[in-house]
């Protein structure tokens, strides 16, 4: 697939189905690039294609599948708007184009050439139970669990993440929400305990 180089052009990329729940257009909207007027046009098409699909059927299917609504925060970026956001947007929104490579920047592939894509989201069903004073180690310990992803970073509203599907993942789960940094490695009882009462999982089960 070529560039978009019109609107209806990027319809079409829009309309691309990416999994059983998500198209491409569900990741395209951006406040900066809306606010600012920047485009959100990626430079490969098939690349963002290929990482997004894989990061909707993998990663965010299952937990549609099992909480229900998953709220789309930021998800692609092209090169063009990411350094803009970086550089252009204060407080900074994004970090450098390189460090987005196979992150936000779904067209581009990291310096270790895996291909891979990053969504920030929030799950309302745990964001309710977050807001009544849930501790997001406990949904971090049913992603660890449950899905194969590259990396998750935990923010303070929302319980909302960051969740990057990568080739050769390297599995690390951090966050800015106390306590912060790392997640701490907790006996196999003790965190299935955490998450003890939640949905019952759909969806692919780890091997």
């Amino acid at each position: 697939m070529r560039a978009p180089g019109s609107y209806t052009a990027l319809e079409e990329f829009g309309r691309v189905r990416l999994s059983r729940y998500f198209y491409m257009r569900n990741f395209l909207y951006s406040e900066i690039g809306n606010f600012h007027g920047v485009p959100n046009l990626p430079e490969d098409p098939d690349l963002a294609i290929a990482a997004g699909r894989r990061l909707a059927e993998e990663l965010l299917d299952p937990l549609h599948e099992t909480f229900g609504a998953v709220a789309i925060r930021s998800g692609y970026r092209s090169p063009r708007l990411n350094h803009f956001g970086a550089t252009e947007v204060r407080p900074q929104k994004c970090s450098a184009n390189p460090k987005n490579y196979a992150g936000h920047i779904w067209d581009r592939r990291d310096g270790k050439g895996r291909m891979g894509a990053c969504v920030s989201v929030a799950i309302p069903w745990f964001a309710d139970r977050y807001a009544a004073g849930r501790d997001w180690r406990d949904l971090a310990w049913w992603l660890h669990d449950r899905l194969e992803f590259h990396e998750v970073w935990f923010f303070p509203k929302l319980a909302a993440f960051n969740l990057t599907w990568r080739e050769a993942p390297e599995r690390r789960i951090l966050s800015y929400i106390a306590p912060k940094g790392r997640l701490v490695a907790e006996a196999e009882a003790a965190r299935r305990a955490r998450y003890a009462d939640f949905p019952p999982f759909r969806g692919i089960a780890m091997p």
